[in-house]
């Protein structure tokens, strides 16, 4: 299979943006959802989503693997009809055990994307940073698209049409990939192909482990964040904006502008060594924490927006990293392998979500989040210096 066409490039990076969406329907839509099933607050409902992130995790390294040896195509047509599938099943759920094995099937086919997906847009790209940083403006978008969508969405026509409206239409999507995605003559597993920097496997290790380390914090706090911010705003913004589909308006346009960012970072990635612009990104984010954890009223939206601004642009770094320094016959396997690591634990950030805010508050957990940014900075730390000779050349 050559490089993507634009048509499939654009159908690939919105595939992006609806994984994402997906997985942060439920966030969005909680209040409504707990109120449906007889909760007495989304805090007690929050935990039921958890098997979607768990399964998002942990699917991720049979989805890689299976992404290389059996075939990228085939794998993303599992995605699109897999996770629309899966969304209607979640809008007809009775109750919240039913939403939970719902959710958890629907994390399931979302974990195909991120190992299967972007390694098919980086083959033979000459531009990485860039392709990733689009990749990764049409995940954020996706996030602000839920935000946005899913509160009018239930705000004129109930939680489950917001549901099945993306599922309906993620199905469509599956039938125009299907139609346009060519057939590949051979798995990539099968290619010949080698690593832009072949690095010694002692080192090429070391970057595996602080990439996957570094993903663990990072993880935990894009978690926590996105799936908490639409609570922390209403809370915060109560009294002067109480509209649903209002609050979904003001968090998706903090995470459209925020989404910039990674355009930002994709065409720096492709001039300037990556550890230097990651450490920069992820120290950026522990005073924004501390911003967000005391600001009030419409001082939560600038703190906000500057916060995610961080958390998005730190986002492209691990994808540059393996396709700068993995071959593309194994691309799929090792994202897998690291997204599996990397999700299974941020998965705990949705779990304890809502007991950890009910029980100590939304500022005290953002300062706690703000401990997590300044871990993922030390062990940034770590990363081999583009001064070593096997990095020599490396713009």
């Amino acid at each position: 299979m050559t490089g993507p066409s634009r048509t499939l490039t654009l159908l690939l990076n919105t595939a992006h943006a609806l994984d994402h969406f997906f997985l942060l329907i439920f966030a969005t839509a909680v209040a409504a959802i707990a109120a449906d099933f007889g909760f007495a607050g989304w805090e007690d409902l929050m935990p039921y989503g958890v098997g979607a992130f768990v399964l998002f995790g942990l699917g991720s390294a049979p989805a890689g693997r299976l992404g290389d040896l059996w075939g990228r195509r085939r794998m993303m047509l599992l995605f699109f009809f897999g996770i629309g599938a899966s969304s209607l099943l979640a809008a007809l759920t009775r109750n919240a055990w039913q939403l939970a094995a719902a959710l958890t099937l629907l994390g399931a086919f979302s974990a195909i994307y991120h190992p299967v997906g972007i390694p098919m847009l980086l083959q033979h790209t000459t531009t990485p940073g860039r392709t990733i940083g689009w990749s990764g403006l049409a995940g954020n978008l996706g996030v602000a698209v839920a935000a946005g969508l899913t509160g009018l969405l239930v705000s004129i026509a109930g939680w489950r049409w917001a549901f099945a409206v993306p599922g309906l239409l993620t199905l469509a999507l599956g039938l125009l990939f299907m139609r346009l995605a060519p057939h590949e003559a051979e798995p990539p597993a099968r290619r010949r192909s080698k690593a832009a920097i072949a690095l010694p496997t002692s080192m090429l290790a070391r970057v595996f482990a602080v990439m996957t380390a570094g993903a663990i914090a990072s993880g935990v706090l894009f978690n926590f964040m996105t799936n908490g911010n639409g609570q922390l705003m209403a809370e915060r913004l109560h009294g002067i904006v109480e509209d649903p589909s209002r609050l979904g308006a003001l968090l998706a346009a903090v995470y459209a502008v925020a989404s910039v960012t990674q355009l930002v970072v994709g065409k720096l990635i492709d001039r300037y060594p990556i550890k230097p612009l990651y450490l920069v990104m992820v120290l950026g984010q522990v005073p924004l924490l501390l911003l967000t954890s005391r600001a009030q009223g419409w001082w939560i939206f600038a703190a906000l927006l500057g916060t995610m601004a961080m958390i998005f642009g730190a986002v492209p770094f691990t994808d540059a990293m393996i396709a700068r320094y993995v071959d593309d016959r194994l691309r799929s396997r090792v994202a897998g392998m690291r997204l599996t690591v990397a999700f299974g634990f941020s998965s705990a950030a949705v779990w304890l979500l809502g007991p950890m805010v009910k029980a100590n508050g939304f500022g005290t957990m953002l300062i706690v989040m703000a401990g997590f940014s300044l871990l993922s900075a030390l062990t940034l730390t770590l990363l081999p210096s583009e001064r070593h000779p096997a990095l020599q050349g490396v713009s």
